[in-house]
């Protein structure tokens, strides 16, 4: 009866110590604090690292960057994912967090823009006329066009509405590999698994193994605009700050060298 006393006495002192823990705060390291969360589509990567690097140095603060397709971020957000700010690689999906009043409306502002090209992996591959009617059909030769996903993924949405307007999108639907973000279809051209690959210019800049077989002509598609605004949940006093940083003009080269256009 003693040994099962000690063992009730034990165990119910636990319990206590377990109940008088749960009811303090949770602590969080400050580092992990102080850092702002940016949500980013996946094509800002190379420059968006470059900024967050000058941002670091000027301002002595640090950011943890999650970089995806803008699908899945907003999704993200909308399930409650801790994020300060979030840049959209077109405005449907800041428009898709907006209208369920995920962001501070008025932090919201236009900041980049961009262009789709046609890229391949073959160093000795022909130009490319990009119009209505060219023969993307022939060029793929029985292999995969590399896009982001045409029903999610921007690039792949953009990609899909110049082709069709240039009627070329019947011919090469069934021929579609759809990744789950730009980079992912990027790495496929660049890995040698598709001949051809729709991406942004910035992409093709960022990766060495691809080349720019064409252009698509700019109205053969909705403008490329990159949305950013700060989340409604954010609660980091350095937040605005940094959109500010991102925004300014100080930091347009580090856009402006990996192909995006400063939007004012």
């Amino acid at each position: 009866m003693r040994a099962e006393r000690r063992t009730m006495l034990k165990f119910l002192g636990a319990a206590a110590l377990a109940l008088w823990i749960g009811g303090m705060p949770f602590a969080q390291p400050a580092a992990a604090a102080d850092k702002v969360t940016v949500f980013a589509a996946a094509s800002l990567k190379n420059a968006l690292d470059a900024v967050n690097a000058e941002w670091q140095k000027e301002a002595g603060k640090e950011t943890t960057v999650s970089y995806a397709a803008s699908s899945a971020l907003a999704k993200q957000i909308e399930s409650g994912a801790p994020a300060d700010v979030f840049v959209s690689a077109d405005l449907a999906w800041m428009d898709y967090v907006a209208e369920k009043t995920l962001i501070k409306d008025d932090t919201r502002a236009n900041l980049l823009g961009n262009r789709i090209v046609l890229v391949t992996g073959k160093p000795d591959a022909t130009p490319v006329e990009i119009k209505e009617g060219f023969d993307l059909k022939g060029l793929l030769s029985g292999g995969k066009l590399a896009m982001g996903a045409v029903d999610s993924v921007p690039a792949g949405k953009y990609g899909k509405a110049a082709l069709e307007k240039l009627g070329v999108w019947s011919s090469v639907e069934k021929d579609v590999a759809g990744a789950e973000n730009v980079r992912a279809a990027l790495l496929l051209v660049s890995r040698g698994e598709a001949p051809y690959g729709i991406v942004y210019q910035t992409d093709a800049v960022a990766d060495k193994g691809v080349k720019v077989a064409g252009t698509f002509p700019e109205d053969s598609h909705p403008p490329i605009v990159y949305p950013i605004a700060i989340t409604a949940d954010s609660k980091n006093p350095d937040t605005a700050a940094y959109v500010d940083f991102v925004k300014s003009a100080k930091v347009a080269a580090l856009f402006e060298a990996q192909g995006f256009t400063i939007l004012k």
